[in-house]
């Protein structure tokens, strides 16, 4: 038998591709106007461009299922570490724009798949009485890694002209990181259960510690024979429709809050408010690090205060918030910190609430034959509704019809509808069973 091996060392290594999915994601901030500057873009394909890494992140969400089945969670973290690494290099070389979105659509597909199969291989690896915590780890890490990306963009930008290429390519050395200790984590129990490797898997559960072998397997065998049942099941049926209903909608209203417009285009926002480029990319620094903070405020209250009251506390001061952004905008103050004070408002209530509830509460409202599909769709949906803003946003907030100002009345607008929809419609689902919760909403068997 190998060595031994530690579950929490197995779950932090998963969890860097979280790190790289925030850090990819938010690390175009820094970058776009030198892009749309060099490229010569229009606003149209400017968003565009900043929209084609969120359409990749689309198609490896919906796929990455696939490849982790055939060939397994350990192989497919592997593809995406260097995913995230040809994208990384390539985007930082891009010597045209043709190149440039097919190496930032390649690190879509990463942050897509990273998504599915890093929460997917800690929650096989753990422990059911760490589970929970370990899978967290995930999400810590993609804000963690929104934060880094920020403060890298700002000290990258002493470079010079070239320094956008830089802020793009310094990623590829977390990636490398990344790809060289999957090699040092073991396949998860259940999908060498899967392939019918039975003693592997054993193997496996006796590296992580596990006592008692037997009962976990016939766990495992259980489950699997549950979900080939499942899989026959299909989601879009009469009995359905509230959990698909607010799974669309809680994923609409997280990205029209314009959560993305702002985490893609800070320093440019903050520009428009009269910030000079060097401070205004400190202040996006700020804005990484309060969606920190508040992240895990979030998660460590969640289940004791509830996940409706976090979303009623968060639609109202998420409205306020971009109410004020709006009202500055409309005033034309050019203001060095007032747009960032509100700004740092809107993020510290959007994590506090939405951008934490939101994937807990899709993956309890669906019963269990379904959830993997429902919890596809609210995935689908968000990073839809992702690419949609961060594609149309710099078009709208640069146009003389509308402007930065009515853009984001319109967010703070949509976070009324919001609001008064949680306060209505939505169920609490904290403290219930998901049997329990099956019943509330009337889910016929």
């Amino acid at each position: 038998m190998e060595r031994r091996i530690n579950v929490v060392f197995c779950a932090v290594v998963a969890a860097l591709g979280g790190f790289l999915f925030g850090f990819d994601t938010a690390v175009i901030s820094g970058a776009e106007e030198s892009i749309q500057e060099i490229f010569g873009l229009t606003d149209f394909w400017h968003g565009f461009t900043v929209a084609i890494a969120l359409i990749g992140t689309m198609i490896g969400a919906i796929e990455a299922a696939k490849p982790a089945d055939k060939f397994g969670r350990k192989k497919t973290l592997i593809i995406i570490a260097l995913l995230y690494s040809v994208s990384a290099v390539g985007s930082a070389l891009s010597e045209n724009w043709y190149s440039f979105l097919f190496y930032r659509f390649i690190g879509g597909l990463g942050v897509g798949a990273s998504s599915v199969v890093g929460p997917m291989y800690i929650a096989e690896i753990s422990p059911f009485n760490r589970r929970g915590r370990l899978v967290a780890l995930f999400q810590l890490n993609v804000v963690t890694g929104i934060l880094a990306s920020f403060f890298s963009n700002y000290l990258l930008l002493a470079v010079g002209e070239n320094a956008w290429r830089w802020m793009l390519g310094v990623e590829f050395f977390p990636a490398f990181v990344f790809f060289i200790l999957i090699f040092f984590i073991p396949n998860t129990p259940r999908w060498l259960v899967r392939q019918k490797r039975i003693a592997d898997a054993e193997d496996v559960l006796v590296r992580l510690g596990e006592t008692n072998v037997k009962s976990e397997m016939d766990e495992i065998v259980d489950s699997l024979t549950f979900e080939l049942s499942a899989a026959k099941e299909r989601l879009f049926q009469k009995k359905y429709s509230l959990p698909i209903l607010y799974a669309v909608l809680i994923a609409l209203f997280n990205q029209l809050s314009g959560i993305n417009a702002i985490m893609y285009y800070a320093p440019r926002i903050f520009e428009l408010s009269g910030v000079v480029k060097n401070y205004a990319l400190l202040q996006a620094v700020a804005i990484g690090f309060t969606n920190l903070i508040f992240t895990v405020i979030a998660m460590s209250i969640i289940d004791k205060f509830g996940r409706k009251n976090l979303l009623i506390i968060g639609s109202i001061g998420t409205m306020i918030f971009l109410g004020l952004v709006a009202r500055t905008f409309y005033l034309q103050k050019q203001s060095n910190y007032g747009v960032m004070l509100y700004l740092i408002g809107f993020i510290a209530f959007f994590a506090f609430s939405q951008g934490t509830v939101i994937w807990v509460f899709i993956s309890e409202i669906f019963p269990n034959k379904i959830r993997a599909k429902g919890q596809a769709l609210g995935a689908f949906t968000h990073w839809a509704g992702a690419a949609i803003i961060s594609w149309t946003f710099p078009v709208v907030a640069n146009s003389k019809l509308i402007g930065p100002g009515n853009s984001f009345m319109f967010f703070s607008v949509m976070m009324i509808l919001q609001f008064l929809f949680v306060l209505k419609f939505l169920p609490e689902t904290k403290g219930k069973s998901l049997e329990q919760i099956e019943k509330d909403l009337k889910i016929t068997k």
